[in-house]
């Protein structure tokens, strides 16, 4: 068994994949040991930590509130619960589908940028990012691993950040230890620069710093709401209004928000919140009834209007300061164009800082005209959402041999 990939550490990768040759197979795994000395009245998730550290604490905590771990013969169901010198120990830890190896799956990636460290991708809707429940050999991470190799040596298959499955846009994976580890680094300091297009109900505010924590709602487990237990992860977005426009009397509004942290559904939240729901969502609605379909493109879009558009970062290895912009797809537009909003080809200039990285195969731009990233054509390219509470840590990427 491999070690941990111990400069990780610091960066809350509490564990860190196994090849598969050294994978057992898909069984219970049991063990059994004795209580030493130093062990004496220590509790008893802390020791199972300490002893089987290819499994994280959460867990392992789930092993022993499961009634999986006996204590001389007797099941225990308390993390907190200390251990006696000589006592015997048997752990039984039972399979789950999402400690197998994912399988590599072809797709078609729209890949707006690529080298030796990272790859950008344009994610299109409907995509799963990471695999789970119900989606185990169709999410971006299986197309990954059939798309390079190289992504089976990396923790989480290179990935740094996600995107729910039904927003589209930009996102950056890692193709090497050093560029993930920099990139995990630059999200923790809030330096990744971060810009999605929303479409939402209502006249929302010109300029709004939108700071609530966020946790899961106790009434939902789906769902996430801004909340002030201790539970509640701090959240910010800044929201700016691009346009505003009326149809039949109801109001819309374009908006580009950024972010300063990456909580799980944070902007469909933070909207939300201050009454501005996105058009389509079918989760946060703030009460609002769902729109009856007259035929309009507004009334029929069934999915969360959020676009990644922009993603800005420093290159891991050369240090260069790059971004890139993505247009959304056809449905997307197709709704911007019924509304009047526009256009939807370039970066918007509400926050005040141009794209800067250059197209690879033009030699110059025109005065006054901004360069950016080349993409793909959407045309070309035929992340329930995805939940923080799937144990990433024992994830086991499949490293293959031709």
């Amino acid at each position: 068994m491999s070690e941990p990939h111990n400069n990780f550490s610091s960066l809350d990768y509490s564990q860190y994949e196994e090849d598969v040759e050294e994978l057992e197979q898909e069984t219970d795994k049991k063990f059994s040991f004795v209580v030493s000395i130093e062990e004496d009245g220590e509790r008893i998730d802390k020791v199972l930590s300490s002893r089987y550290p290819d499994f994280s604490r959460s867990r392992l905590k789930t092993v022993i509130e499961e009634g999986d771990v006996l204590v001389d013969g007797e099941s225990v169901s308390k993390p907190k619960q200390k251990l006696l010198l000589g006592q015997q120990v048997d752990v039984t830890v039972k399979s789950r589908p999402e400690d197998c190896p994912f399988t590599p799956t072809p797709m078609d990636l729209d890949i707006v940028y690529e080298d030796d460290s990272i790859l950008v991708i344009n994610k299109p809707a409907g995509l799963v990012v990471h695999p789970a429940t119900g989606h185990w050999n169709d999410t971006l991470v299986n197309g990954l691993l059939a798309y390079n190799e190289s992504f089976s040596k990396l923790p989480r298959a290179g990935v740094v950040h996600r995107l729910d499955r039904e927003t589209s846009g930009l996102m950056v994976v890692a193709k090497t230890e050093q560029a993930q580890l920099s990139l995990v680094k630059q999200l923790q300091e809030r330096t990744v620069k971060r810009e999605y297009w929303a479409l939402t109900r209502g006249r929302a505010p010109v300029d709004k710093i939108i700071d609530a924590s966020i946790e899961r709602d106790p009434r939902n487990p789906i769902k996430f709401i801004v909340g002030k237990s201790a539970r509640a992860k701090n959240a910010l977005t800044r929201e700016k209004l691009v346009q505003f426009t009326e149809v039949n009397g109801k109001p819309y509004s374009w908006v580009a928000c950024r972010l300063q942290t990456g909580r799980t559904h944070q902007i469909r939240v933070h909207m939300e919140s201050i009454g501005f729901p996105l058009i389509g969502d079918p989760l946060y609605r703030n009460r609002l009834p769902v729109p009856k379909d007259d035929g309009t493109k507004v009334s029929q879009f069934n999915r969360q209007a959020l676009h990644a558009s922009r993603l800005g970062l420093v290159h891991p290895l050369t240090g260069e300061v790059m971004e890139w912009f993505a247009e959304p797809p056809q449905d997307f537009t197709d709704v911007m164009d019924e509304l009047g909003f526009g256009p939807w080809d370039r970066p918007t200039e509400v926050f005040g800082d141009p794209v800067v990285v250059l197209d690879s195969e033009a030699d110059e731009f025109a005065p006054n005209e901004e360069a950016v990233g080349r993409i793909s054509s959407w045309d070309d390219f035929d992340f329930g959402d995805e939940e923080d509470s799937t144990d990433y840590s024992v994830w086991k990427i499949e490293k293959r041999k031709d």
